[in-house]
Formats: C-alpha cells, structure tokens, sequence
C-alpha cells in the first residue's frame, strides 16, 4: 500500500512562511494525483491544494490562491506545500493525501486514497 508522512510543521508568526513535505513510498509516486487538506478543530476537513500527476495542473482553494504554493518531485517520490504570508485562520492540522485512480479533480476528502497521519501548523498573534 501506499505510505505517506508530512514533515515540516511548526509555530510561525502572522506573515510568516513554512514549507511542509509529505514523502510518499509503496507505491509508483508518478501515477498519481496529490493533495493537501487541512483541518482544524471542530471544523471539517478543508481542500487546500491538488497537483496532477505530471506536473502540469494545479488547482487551489480561494482562501489560499496566491500564498501557497504545491510542487511535487517525481524523482524524489515527494511533494511540497509553500505557505507564504500565513494567517491565524491558516492554524490546522495539514494533511497529504494520494488519489491513485485520478478520474477526476477531487477537492473532498472521499476522493483520495491514502492519507498521512498529518503536521501542525500553528500561527500566533
């Protein structure tokens, strides 16, 4: 099966930045999709960015569009969530997840195959 663990978490200031990893392995990383969600407490699980396969598309939620960046290394098996200029309401627990079979964009969590456990992201004011 698929295996897949974030990294890079941590507690930054108002405008901060953080880049969060999520390495992937049992699985051919290339073939497919990957996504970011995030969730925080008492809320439901939030969309937060998707890559496709080879690179070519990405899509994001309106909230992040143009602070957060999703990038993905096939050659490494890993993918990369930049989060510029963070936000108090950006707080939640930041989640990789695999969508294997790619029949379409997913933006829900049912979607996705695989899961890390997740990273947290705490920022302070």
């Amino acid at each position: 099966q698929v295996r897949l663990v974030e990294s890079g978490g941590g507690v930054v200031q108002v405008g901060d930045s953080l880049k969060l990893s999520c390495a992937a392995s049992g699985g051919t990383f290339s073939t497919y999709a990957m996504g970011w969600f995030r969730q925080a407490p008492g809320k439901e699980r939030e969309f937060v960015a998707r890559i496709s396969r080879n690179l070519r598309n990405t899509y994001y939620e309106d909230s992040v569009e143009g602070r957060f960046l999703i990038s993905r290394d096939n050659d490494k098996n890993t993918t990369y969530l930049q989060m510029n200029d963070l936000r108090p309401e950006d707080t939640a627990v930041y989640y990789c997840a695999a969508d294997l079979t790619s029949k379409s964009v997913s933006k829900t969590p049912r979607g996705y195959d695989y899961w890390g456990p997740g990273t947290q992201v705490t920022v302070s004011s």
